[in-house]
């Protein structure tokens, strides 16, 4: 439960300015006191009148009839709310084309430098930058773009205010409803922006736009990995598989069952075909490659709440592992949290347990390293760790985290409801073993796009720290 504090109560005239809301949310998320103390600052300006473009420069977007498409060529990446936080957007919905440059819609695609922040949903109010290579992508009118004017303020420093703490207060002090939540642009227009100077802001808008070019160059260097191995190992059309275009599986006959499944979906013929391939070239298997390390999920545990500043750890499930940064996560005390929790370096995850929706995470592969080593993992992902001095982790996921992995994962589903995947048969997965030189290369590849994707925390952070810093010392 939320109380006010002590130190800073409600006070009545605190109802008037908001439009006599009677729910606790702006009250106790901290939005009055924000707002309070942006008051006392020299200078602020209203959100809406540093925004340009459609409905003034905050706006959603209409409901609309979804038609999603697999061919690039008919087809635009679609953003939805919980895209907008991943790191790699690879695996995003396709909507089609002719549909979103109509007059309806054409108006959102996203701009390099625009604010989007989630507006429906049990989560609304989380915030994202568009970086560079997101211009080709649309966005549903569950998400709020911000379009800064170029001629008043900086996109970056306007970015860092709404991410930083003063900006989620007031962005969440902002949300209304109750079993679903919502924020719509008039909520957010009259959000004081505090203005520091051309100096401080230019500084944070370089911060944040250096940080948006490594985020891109992470997703560029894990797409270019990919396509390193299969061109590596002689695979070059599995690079861009198309699997809705092979012949469905309707009619096949399997022989020499084993005992280990009865489901068809388990012996589907089109992902037999691509199994072939892989063992058509020089290849490992899982279970030779993880003999001495990791292959299995994580162990179920009670998880005891904790504090990052006393002892705590940030538990990642599955919906944060593919996130640019997994900050939602739930805190657990260390303590009570086991080791098995925690993985090596280069340990590959995979969303193991789930429904096999074509935008879902079951398949789905990313790597842990760096700073994320630090956080704890739930039971939710198969952990891939190589025992293989010569197959890094590194050089796997670059396979891994192609099409046509995610497709023979999904061939191992096993359950009823939620699906997981069947251990006995991870460990005749084929990996293909390209020479020793192009694991190397290809390994340093995906080891620097996750570099980039390190220091482009940093950046935020310093950027994030500078702006806190300013605020507070013009507020005295």
């Amino acid at each position: 439960m939320k109380v006010a504090q002590l130190s800073n109560p409600v006070k009545s005239d605190w109802f008037t300015d908001q439009g006599l809301r009677l729910d606790a949310s702006p009250y106790v998320a901290g939005s009055m006191k924000t707002k309070k103390m942006l008051e006392q600052l020299p200078r602020t300006e209203p959100l809406a009148s540093l925004t340009v473009g459609h409905n003034g420069g905050i706006f959603n977007g209409p409901m609309f009839r979804r038609v999603y498409l697999t061919d690039p060529e008919h087809s635009v990446p679609f953003l939805g709310t919980k895209d907008m936080m991943a790191a790699d957007l690879t695996g995003l919905p396709r909507l089609r084309k002719s549909d979103a440059e109509s007059s309806a819609l054409s108006y959102l695609q996203l701009k390099p430098g625009m604010t989007l922040i989630s507006c429906s949903g049990f989560n609304a109010g989380r915030r994202a930058y568009v970086r560079p290579d997101m211009g080709d992508c649309w966005s549903s009118q569950d998400t709020l773009k911000v379009e800064p004017n170029p001629e008043k303020i900086k996109s970056g420093y306007l970015y860092a205010f709404l991410l930083s703490k003063f900006g989620e207060s007031l962005v969440r002090g902002s949300v209304y409803g109750s079993a679903v939540k919502h924020i719509e642009p008039h909520h957010i227009a009259g959000l004081r922006v505090p203005r520091l100077g051309a100096e401080t802001e230019g500084q944070i808008h370089d911060l944040v736009e250096e940080c948006a070019r490594l985020r891109s160059e992470f997703q560029s260097g894990l797409v270019r990995s990919t396509q390193e191995f299969f061109t590596a190992v002689e695979l070059p059309d599995l690079n861009q598989f198309r699997w809705h275009q092979q012949v469905r599986d309707l009619g096949f006959e399997v022989k020499n069952l084993g005992p280990d499944s009865l489901r068809a979906i388990n012996h589907g013929q089109r992902v037999q075909r691509i199994r072939e391939s892989l063992k058509s070239r020089p290849h490992m298997t899982l279970g030779e490659i993880c003999n001495n390390g990791l292959l299995s999920t994580g162990p179920m545990f009670k998880r005891i709440d904790g504090n990052l500043d006393h002892n705590g750890v940030l538990l990642v499930g599955q919906r944060e592992g593919w996130w640019g940064r997994p900050d939602d996560g739930r805190v657990l005390s260390r303590t009570y949290t086991p080791r098995q929790c925690f993985v090596p370096d280069e340990t590959i995850m995979v969303g193991a347990q789930g429904l096999p929706s074509e935008t879902g995470l079951l398949g789905r592969a990313m790597m842990v390293t760096g700073r994320w080593l630090q956080h704890a993992y739930s039971q939710h992902f198969l952990r891939i760790s190589s025992s293989e001095e010569e197959v890094p982790g590194a050089y796997l996921l670059s396979f891994l985290r192609s099409e046509v992995a995610m497709r023979i994962f999904r061939s191992m589903m096993a359950g009823s409801g939620p699906q997981s995947l069947n251990s006995r048969m991870l460990k005749d997965f084929p990996i293909p073993m390209a020479s020793l030189s192009d694991r190397k290369r290809i390994a340093d590849t995906v080891r620097h796009a996750y570099k980039c994707r390190d220091q482009a925390d940093v950046l935020e952070d310093r950027a994030l720290a500078l702006l806190t810093t300013a605020i507070e010392e013009a507020a005295g």
